[in-house]
């Protein structure tokens, strides 16, 4: 997939922006942009004229961003659950396997 998309990080994720640079996509803050403790419906439009993709904790902002007909991910804490829970268990079974091998 090419990476045209590009990224508007909320602030709870602003600290991400090295990482998601580093796998090739390109990243705006909220801070950078100037929207910092702006309501979420600023943020939302800003993201909607500039065709940005948004990337929340903010369940709210996703909410709007979806009746505004703007793309957005919502890091919720079942995803990030899913994801410590997958990580556990790849280790638990690389470990297991070096102990059969």
């Amino acid at each position: 997939m090419g990476r045209k998309v590009r990224l508007l990080l909320d602030e709870m994720y602003t600290g991400f922006r090295e990482y998601l640079e580093s796998l090739g996509w390109q990243v705006l803050t909220v801070e950078e942009a100037g929207l910092r403790g702006q309501e979420d419906r600023k943020v939302v439009d800003f993201a909607r004229r500039r065709g940005l993709l948004i990337v929340t904790q903010d369940a709210k902002m996703a909410d709007l961003a979806a009746l505004r007909g703007v793309k957005c991910v919502l890091v919720s804490n079942l995803m990030i659950a899913k994801l410590i829970d997958a990580e556990i268990r790849r280790r638990l079974s690389v470990a297991d396997k070096r102990r059969t091998t």
